[in-house]
């Protein structure tokens, strides 16, 4: 059995974030794939905990789950600031961002400052919800810096009443939790103790590589040998590479067979949309 995880541990993986040149036509492409997308949003932020806040060139939809959440990120303005965009997007489209909630950002900076890790500060992060004059969504955040797998970071919703509402939460595939994300790197093990100094949550072996089981949800942390038996078929474009997430549905998968069909290629645990039709990132639909 697992041991409980301290207070200050991260609480649950919060969401999956990809990267994308154009996030109109990915927001596109997930409707077409049966998700609702909350409306495309500016983000505004601080570079560094002592700076002002400014806008930023970034600008999401997200798919809400009932359960965390799918971000889907791009440039609307290339000549603000980015944001980490043109870094992700030279390496590869996809998956760059891994975010795990957590109740208390004071004491968990102390905590990841206590273990090493030189964080400057919490880094804030704003954005409307809906038009630009909508109410404002706040997130506090504990990014660790210059992380080879890309944006890793602690989250915690300073107005989650925002973001989890309907009809945002409602899809017509049936999705309604992001269960796990499958992250492949060359050196498992230095990865993963790099996220679990993150979370505060002790990896654990399992067939093929490391699990970091949250309270609720989980990250998987592969070798690129052990992929195929995973997410047959998913190419790597480079190491380490977030090569998808596992979404639960509430219908056992009758949905996502009817409005997806022959789209879909059994994979082990679910059915899953290949990367090349959303966005870089392999959607496994798991019937729970």
């Amino acid at each position: 059995m697992l041991e409980d995880p301290p207070m200050t541990a991260a609480t649950a993986l919060d969401h999956v974030g990809l990267a994308t040149p154009d996030p109109r036509a990915l927001g596109a492409a997930y409707e077409r794939l049966g998700f609702t997308l909350s409306p495309l949003s500016q983000q505004s932020g601080r570079r560094a905990p002592d700076r002002p806040v400014e806008l930023f060139g970034s600008a999401n939809h997200c798919v809400m789950l009932r359960e965390g959440f799918i971000e889907l990120l791009g440039l609307v303005d290339p000549a603000l600031f980015d944001n980490g965009l043109k870094r992700f997007l030279a390496r590869h489209e996809g998956i760059h961002i891994l975010a795990f909630e957590m109740d208390d950002e004071e004491a968990n900076l102390a905590r990841l400052r206590q273990a090493g890790l030189a964080i400057p500060g919490v880094a804030w992060l704003q954005r409307p919800v809906g038009d630009a004059d909508g109410p404002i969504a706040r997130f506090a955040r504990l990014p660790v810096p210059d992380a080879p797998e890309g944006r890793v970071q602690l989250v915690r919703h300073l107005t989650p009443e925002l973001l989890w509402r309907e009809p945002w939460l409602t899809h017509r595939n049936h999705a309604v939790a992001l269960d796990s994300a499958v992250l492949v790197t060359e050196d498992p093990a230095e990865s993963a103790a790099r996220l679990g100094t993150l979370t505060g949550i002790a990896p654990v072996p399992e067939a093929g590589g490391l699990l970091l089981q949250l309270p609720r949800g989980a990250l998987r942390i592969l070798p690129p040998e052990a992929l195929p038996a995973v997410l047959p078929g998913v190419a790597i474009p480079n190491l380490p590479f977030t090569a998808g997430c596992v979404l639960r549905t509430d219908d056992g998968n009758a949905a996502v067979r009817a409005l997806l069909g022959d789209v879909l290629q059994p994979v082990p645990g679910g059915l899953m949309v290949p990367p090349a039709l959303a966005g870089g990132a392999a959607l496994v639909f798991s019937p729970g």
